[in-house]
């Protein structure tokens, strides 16, 4: 790198071409889903009883007649051959926290001949070497059997390049002993989980219509997008996706112009073809908007079954990264890409649904609406306070410690958010106080006898300080990291409402066998759940000192960094929880833990190489240079009789103390990591721990310094592209 290199990247972006006028796009009607193997082309392809058979597994979870595999096969694969594919591959999602696919050709060989071929058994199963991917100690090395299984909830598609196409196949990814290696598998056994207990509560309840219940999620992502030419010229970008350096400009998001703002032409053209690709492979794609910080945007779908959404995220991921490249941009999904203005994040907007179309967290007009939305609605408040760390667990990493409780993200402490309305129906419950209905007659409140006061969606403002939002009718998971698979949470959140839906059908029921009807025996349930769990439930600002000093009081776990989070998944308690639910063994269980905690030490150790990298051979070497020039101006001054040289030599003596300030840090940064990578042999935890209170205290030492000597070294010297550059010209 160099200054002259970033002078002339700024030249070549400022005299860039607009986007040229894009080819007449298809009807929308036409491109939706036309790269998906979806119902209408299986009921096109397949004979009727492989369809129903094949629909029935995509809607409720049910196993496919092997008898069928091959036939199902063979019309996935001459669908795929009219599309344009030569190739097949399982696409699946292992615990690095992206996909994973390996290609093969619709080729075989008879008698010298070509045929196309494609199997049932090819489908439903295929067989990876899993020796590579991270397992967490939950197999050797050398143990290199891995299987990926046929995901049938999550239709096949086809992603396509200028030169040929391929078939993706979702699948789950698992070890020869049966153990899950990847993030679909518990995300799958978790939606089995929350249906089951969700339709024990519904029989309970006296619904026989609803067959089966899945929990939905639609998960908005936020991204930065910066010209590629500044992106190749940052070295911290390219091996961390955040800079490590960089010194805060003038101006960032201080007069809040970006927010929602008009879209400029070529980022608008880069949305464009995002949301054609996405459309076409059946991503329901709504909304695009400037977000809060310079060059941040938001893309959010429709609502969608969980295990699609979470296949549907992942791969609007990969297309913001693909599509960003061909028109000159890097995507950044980092939650923290500039430090002193907005991250960026991923909210979960989670609920759950019944195969009779109706949402479960939908507040209630009738009595009995009203009992099951209030149940549903406990068992999430009592879910989430029991196993807060294990929410907490759940977005745990080491980029997401950069904005969790800053002024974009909620705390780290795991509260619920109600809105005044429904927190004062919980109180009422749980005081057993009269309340007044419109009239101004007191009412008490009683399950399967009154109604809910009406809660429109928008009852209450928002609160974007809580991490767990109750938005009229789903939870708004905001803490969710925008570089992470909402695989995670969303296991966690299956798991822990499952759970708890059990534990209150247990209590309704013994209060049943004890003589109560199930009015008695739900109120009863209701009011003593949420007198015990209700501490959970806050309303105000989760930024204030004050919440986290109350927090305490009320006896909530504050996890204020990934490492201590990632210490909770294999609690005892738990992992009794994923056990009793089928989620996840134990040793399942203490391999992610693991995994976390490995991926938390790799990636500040990449981070502080690649800091130590560019402070010794760019930041450095440029500001020495500075300091020479400075000098010999003086020194030439000083030989033609300027008398007045003070301002000068102040300058040179502080570009001089900031270069030794910078040396002094760039030392104990290495003397750090060198430490700490000495002692890798200890436990995964330990490792962990070590990185974050030695070696990240000592990167942030030398950012200051570097950061202090870019305000001082002249500008033509400079040789990294400054944030003013990056966030604002494009």
């Amino acid at each position: 790198m160099s200054a002259a290199a970033r002078r002339t990247a700024i030249e070549s972006i400022v005299h860039r071409e607009p986007p040229s006028s894009p080819k007449a796009r298809e009807d929308l009607h036409e491109l939706f889903g036309k790269n998906v193997f979806g119902l209408a082309q299986m009921r096109e392809h397949l004979p009727e009883r492989a369809y129903r058979a094949l629909e029935s597994c995509m809607q409720r979870g049910a196993e496919l007649d092997p008898e069928l595999a091959d036939l199902v096969a063979n019309a996935m694969k001459e669908w795929a051959l009219e599309r344009g594919a030569t190739h097949f591959t399982h696409w699946f999602q292992p615990m690095t926290g992206l996909t994973a696919e390996k290609h093969d050709a619709f080729l075989g060989l008879e008698d010298g001949r070509l045929l196309l071929e494609f199997s049932g058994k090819q489908l439903v199963k295929g067989e990876p070497d899993a020796s590579s991917f991270p397992s967490g100690g939950l197999r050797a090395t050398f143990e290199a059997r891995g299987y990926t299984a046929w995901d049938p909830t999550s239709p096949a598609f086809i992603r396509e390049t200028p030169l040929g196409a391929t078939l993706c196949i979702p699948t789950a990814f698992c070890s020869w002993t049966g153990e899950a290696l990847d993030k679909k598998t518990p995300l799958l056994r978790s939606c089995e989980a929350l249906n089951k207990q969700a339709l024990r509560m519904l029989r309970l309840l006296g619904d026989e219509r609803v067959s089966f219940v899945y929990p939905t999620v639609g998960a908005e992502q936020e991204y930065f997008l910066i010209d590629r030419e500044f992106y190749v010229q940052r070295p911290d970008l390219v091996a961390t996706g955040r800079t490590l350096f960089g010194a805060r400009p003038p101006k960032g998001q201080e007069l809040e112009d970006h927010y929602f703002g008009s879209i400029s032409p070529r980022v608008l053209a880069f949305m464009h073809e995002v949301e054609a690709e996405l459309w076409s492979l059946g991503v329901p794609i709504k909304t695009r908007h400037n977000e809060v910080a310079p060059s941040q945007f938001e893309i959010a779908p429709v609502f969608e079954r969980t295990t699609l959404a979470t296949d549907h995220n992942m791969l609007t991921m990969e297309v913001l990264r693909h599509v960003a490249q061909r028109h000159g941009f890097q995507c950044l999904l980092h939650e923290k890409p500039f430090a002193g203005i907005n991250g960026s994040g991923k909210h979960n907007n989670w609920s759950m649904a019944t195969d009779t179309g109706e949402n479960l967290l939908e507040p209630g007009h009738t009595p009995e609406e009203n009992m099951r939305f209030m149940l549903f609605l406990t068992a999430v408040i009592r879910g989430i306070d029991t196993h807060a760390d294990l929410l907490r667990v759940s977005i745990a990493h080491a980029a997401n410690d950069h904005r969790l409780g800053a002024n974009e993200a909620p705390p780290a402490i795991i509260s619920i958010y109600l809105g005044g309305q429904l927190e004062a129906v919980v109180d009422s419950l749980v005081t057993g106080e009269a309340r007044r209905d419109r009239s101004g007659v007191a009412q008490s409140m009683r399950l399967g006898v009154t109604a809910l006061p009406p809660l429109p969606r928008d009852a209450t403002d928002r609160n974007r300080t809580s991490p767990f939002a109750f938005t009229g009718n789903k939870f708004e998971f905001r803490a969710v990291g925008s570089s992470q698979s909402i695989a995670r949470p969303n296991v966690f959140l299956n798991a822990i409402v499952a759970d708890s839906i059990a534990v209150l059908c247990d209590r309704i029921e013994e209060r049943q066998r004890g003589g109560a009807t199930l009015e008695q025996a739900a109120q009863q349930v209701v009011q003593e759940s949420l007198k015990t769990h209700r501490r959970v439930i806050f309303n105000g600002n989760g930024y204030s000192p004050e919440w986290h000093a109350e927090a305490e009081k009320r006896g909530l776990p504050n996890f204020r960094t990934a490492v201590d989070a990632v210490g909770r998944y294999a609690a005892p308690e738990n992992v009794a929880l994923l056990e009793r639910q089928g989620v996840l063994s134990r040793k399942e269980c203490e391999s992610r833990a693991n995994v976390m905690f490995e991926s938390y030490a790799k990636a500040i150790a990449i981070e502080a190489q690649s800091a130590i990298g560019i402070a010794s051979t760019t930041i450095l070497p440029a500001a020495l240079r500075f300091q020479a020039q400075l000098a010999e101006s003086i020194e030439a001054a000083r030989r033609a009789g300027v008398k007045s040289l003070a301002r000068q030599e102040a300058r040179l003596a502080e570009t001089a103390a900031g270069i030794e300030s910078a040396l002094g840090a760039l030392a104990a940064l290495q003397e750090r990591f060198e430490t700490v990578e000495a002692h890798e042999n200890g436990s995964p935890e330990r490792h962990a721990r070590a990185y974050r209170d030695e070696v990240i205290p000592a990167m942030t030492a030398l950012r200051e310094a570097c950061d202090e000597l870019e305000t001082l070294v002249d500008d033509e010297l400079w040789p990294l592209p400054k944030y003013r550059e990056m966030l604002f010209i494009h």
